[in-house]
């Protein structure tokens, strides 16, 4: 008889489900749905009032993610016609920093009458940038009290955390703050949703929450100097209870067990991070191998056999991904998101209307143009931080930058320096590791953009100097997520008793492999220098333009 696991899978702007062959490690069905509510950054829905939101908000409605669970669900079973008595686990990851405000018993706030357009009673997705002043206020306190956890998170944490969200709860609405009785990640409330069980996975504690396994969080008096307010937050609206990745939070309720179509008491494992669960879904078992899962924005994550201090990661956690290693995490906040952008704003009618003409999307007719250039041609070099920099600055406030304009430039000379980038990126996060002794000997890409854009991963390869290695799913998070619920089903159930087996038995690659071209690659040096150049000149204080006037534009 099969057996078969269920990865939930929920990014930015949908959720999916996948359904796992747990024999062959073959996808039996997938089922992906749109969040009806999107990513709101200007205004709640006008049909609870349709308040403003101020500049860098971004929330969404937690009611999404419990229409997109049952909905995948049961759409997979339904596809697949696979009995529910072979379902033996369930995996959960999410987009993160996602945190939502709830009552004791796990209701959003949004979710009560009183509170439907206050903005922060909604979830506060992971490029909610509003929380900056917060941060910055986090870092200062830390570092004139020498906190030890800081150099754990590359120097600074971000406005994407827990902590600087719940503080802006706290001092623009403390009304919301003093309802809010569980402040949690989306992982987690999803599990708890499933299984009725509230609990803290240790990948968003770890990388997100201040938390370590050997240290714990930080002291209340941290908190209290932040604000008197704070003191106990961790006890009052968090919990110091955390589970191990991969470990089995509980199992499906009567209810939801009804709404999905699943048996009652089907295994749920303990949630993690969307970036974090890919690892895994591509065979990585050890040290020296990266992975960049690219989409609206990009996380790369890495196994190390110990712990260093590592400038402007987003953290180090052990056991953050596989068991018996330090995992590291660091980002971009703008890859997807940062094309998108062009296309939607600055692509001219005659682009769209030609690419329509030819049936192709307009990505693809700009890649075809684009990739008719050589590196350096067009005379342009962008900065990748329309959302802020993530790695290895870890600011908000940056923004982003194009060089080299004149009245020749075509839209796909931009379209490719904005692609050059995000690769310019990467390579300056690969070259913090290596300067800190944590090698990085292999490089593997996940997500929409590795699938669809072979430009951009030939490009990547140049820029790096390394072969580009493909995950050898287009639905990698959830397969790593269905991946997981094997290890919480266990060995007993037909499942896995060790993460690393699991991985190995069940992570995919595609052949073909990227490699560089050694005469682009050499053009690429030259570029890179000068994306440093401006890097470090805008980056580091040397010309704080980026914020003057971004502090000009929340004046007005």
């Amino acid at each position: 008889m099969p057996h078969y696991t269920i990865g939930l899978d929920f990014g930015t702007l949908s959720g999916r489900a996948l359904l796992l062959e747990l024999e062959t490690g073959d996808e039996i069905a997938s089922a992906v749905m749109d969040y009806p509510h999107g990513v709101m950054t200007d205004a709640l829905p006008e049909s609870v009032g349709g308040a403003r939101l101020g500049a860098d908000w971004a929330l969404q409605h937690p009611r999404d993610y419990a229409d997109v669970l049952v909905w995948t669900i049961g759409e997979v079973l339904r596809k697949s016609r696979v009995n529910a008595r072979d379902v033996v686990g369930i995996g959960v990851d999410f987009t993160s920093c996602t945190m939502i405000p709830t009552t004791r018993n796990g209701t959003p706030l949004c979710y009560l009458q009183e509170f439907q357009n206050e903005p922060h009673a909604y979830a506060k997705l992971w490029k909610h940038h509003a929380a900056q002043p917060y941060a910055n206020k986090i870092n200062e306190v830390a570092a004139v009290r020498g906190e030890t956890f800081l150099q754990y998170y590359g120097g600074k944490i971000s406005s994407e955390w827990q902590l600087p969200k719940l503080w802006q709860v706290l001092d623009e609405a403390p009304h919301i703050f003093e309802q809010c009785a569980r402040w949690i990640e989306a992982a987690d409330w999803i599990v708890w949703l499933l299984t009725g069980v509230e609990t803290h996975n240790a990948c968003c504690a770890g990388y997100k929450g201040l938390w370590s396994k050997t240290r714990g969080f930080p002291s209340e008096d941290f908190f209290a100097a932040l604000d008197p307010r704070l003191a106990h937050v961790i006890d009052e609206k968090c919990s110091r209870d955390v589970l191990p990745l991969g470990s089995r939070a509980g199992g499906l309720t009567v209810p939801m067990a009804q709404a999905t179509g699943l048996l009652p008491n089907t295994a749920v494992a303990a949630g993690i991070i969307d970036a974090h669960v890919v690892v895994p879904a591509v065979g990585i078992t050890g040290t020296g191998e990266m992975l960049a899962i690219m989409g609206t924005s990009t996380c790369h994550m890495l196994l190390h056999d110990a712990e260093t201090p590592v400038p402007g990661v987003c953290g180090v956690a052990a056991d953050g991904i596989l068991p018996g290693f330090f995992a590291y995490e660091a980002g971009q906040c703008c890859v997807g998101d940062h094309f998108d952008w062009f296309v939607q704003n600055a692509c001219p009618k005659a682009y769209l209307d030609e690419a329509a003409a030819k049936g192709q999307r307009i990505h693809a007719y700009l890649r075809e143009k684009a990739e008719r250039k050589y590196p350096g041609e067009s005379g342009l070099l962008a900065l990748d931080w329309f959302n802020g920099n993530r790695s290895v600055l870890v600011d908000a406030d940056l923004s982003g930058l194009i060089l080299g304009l004149t009245l020749q430039t075509k839209p796909e000379d931009i379209y490719r320096a904005l692609i050059e980038a995000t690769a310019f990126g990467t390579r300056k996060i690969v070259e913090g590791f290596r300067h800190e002794g944590v090698a990085v000997d292999a490089f593997y890409v996940a997500g929409g953009i590795a699938q669809k854009d072979p430009m951009t991963m030939q490009i990547y390869a140049d820029v790096l100097h390394m072969p580009v290695k493909i995950a050898g799913s287009e639905q990698a998070g959830a397969r790593g997520a269905a991946i997981y619920g094997a290890m919480a089903a266990g060995r007993a159930n037909g499942g896995y008793d060790d993460a690393s087996e699991a991985a190995a038995a069940l992570g995919r690659v595609r052949e073909h492999v990227y490699t560089p071209n050694e005469g682009d690659a050499q053009k690429y040096d030259a570029l890179y220098a000068e994306y440093l150049l401006l890097h470090d000149y805008f980056g580091l204080g040397a010309n704080d333009a980026m914020k003057r006037l971004k502090a000009m534009k929340r004046k007005n």
